[in-house]
């Protein structure tokens, strides 16, 4: 069977990545390196560079698997919905306009002729997942009347490392973003659920896929509710009681979420992720790497086949480390239609 020159560079490029992925899990043994620096109770970037086969935890790791966390998972899968990806793969970048083309009379075949041909131009794009993880060294004498600090530890660092992961997603949306400026405050005829159905509008217009999430910091969340109230009208005290859910179904859009994250700033200073932004975009739980969207967070299984895998080693008599580590790579695939609200 005859294959064109599309299709054969599809086949090497597989069979390149299937190498290239083979070679990567036979030589991936990666662990932190210690140098006595450590204090106790002190989280580090994970250098993996020796992590074995010994060090790995499965029922730390499916302590970490199943826990919820204070909510950054499911903020992230909302900000950038994870997917499944060999270390090394290709995947589409959708900015062109050729999906949106269409003919009124173009594709009326003359008799003895041929259909009219058209083509797809998407982008293909070869990509490589980064190993990322955290670490935290502890005095075994300070935690051997704790039966469960290895539990309390390992939930410590999953949750900062999707703090991490919920910041990237936050920066990359919105460094991609068209910006408006508003301000929501008390004064008469302020309507804030028209200007970001407006803004959808906007975007929709421009992507040719309506942004199906929205997204408001918290700060942002306030102002709306906060305008809404002092507006003297019907429509403005009902909009004030709106919750999330609602807002969704009035914007048009699959989910509208309130992201509360925080991280510190300093020891006694914290700051909100999203502050007094609202974000629309398209994104897509369960999407592939050929799937249209705006943003992606690829993640590659561990050597343990799952998303995370958490690590345990002693590093000295009296010292021992705990790792958990992901192998993900954070895109956008497409900025059209990518809109921002920032809120004064």
């Amino acid at each position: 069977m005859k294959i064109n020159a599309q299709a054969r560079a599809a086949l090497m490029r597989k069979a390149y990545h299937a190498l290239i992925n083979a070679a990567d899990a036979a030589t991936l043994h990666y662990a932190p390196s210690y140098t006595g620096a450590h204090r106790h109770g002190e989280i580090t970037e994970l250098n993996a560079d020796m992590l074995t086969e010994g060090t790995y935890r499965e029922a730390l790791t499916t302590y970490a698997v199943g826990y919820p966390g204070v909510d950054f998972s499911a903020d992230l899968e909302a900000l950038a919905p994870g997917v499944p990806v060999a270390r090394r793969f290709d995947f589409k970048s959708h900015d062109n306009a050729e999906a949106f083309y269409s003919e009124l009379t173009d594709d009326l075949r003359a008799p003895g002729g041929d259909f009219k041909s058209v083509e797809f131009t998407s982008e293909e794009i070869s990509a490589k997942t980064q190993n990322r993880g955290l670490m935290v060294c502890v005095d075994a004498d300070q935690v051997k009347d704790n039966p469960n600090w290895e539990q309390t530890y390992t939930r410590m660092l999953l949750n900062r490392l999707r703090l991490n992961q919920l910041r990237r997603a936050i920066n990359l949306l919105s460094a991609s973003a068209t910006n408006t400026a508003k301000t929501w405050d008390a004064a008469a005829g302020k309507d804030p659920d028209s200007d970001v159905f407006a803004d959808i509008l906007t975007g929709h217009t421009a992507a040719g896929v309506r942004p199906n999430r929205v997204a408001y910091g918290p700060t942002a969340w306030s102002k709306r509710v906060l305008s809404h109230r002092a507006q003297d009208s019907a429509g403005g005290f009902a909009s004030a009681g709106l919750t999330p859910e609602q807002v969704a179904q009035f914007l048009g859009v699959e989910q509208v979420l309130v992201c509360q994250a925080r991280y510190a700033t300093s020891a006694s200073a914290k700051a909100e992720a999203l502050g007094n932004l609202v974000l629309e975009y398209h994104a897509l739980s369960g999407a592939t790497v050929e799937d249209a969207s705006n943003i992606k967070r690829f993640w590659s299984p561990c050597d343990n086949g799952m998303e995370l895998m958490v690590h345990r080693w002693d590093i000295g008599p009296k010292k021992l480390a705990l790792a958990v580590e992901v192998h993900e790579l954070m895109k956008i695939t497409s900025t059209l239609g990518i809109r921002k609200l920032t809120i004064s």
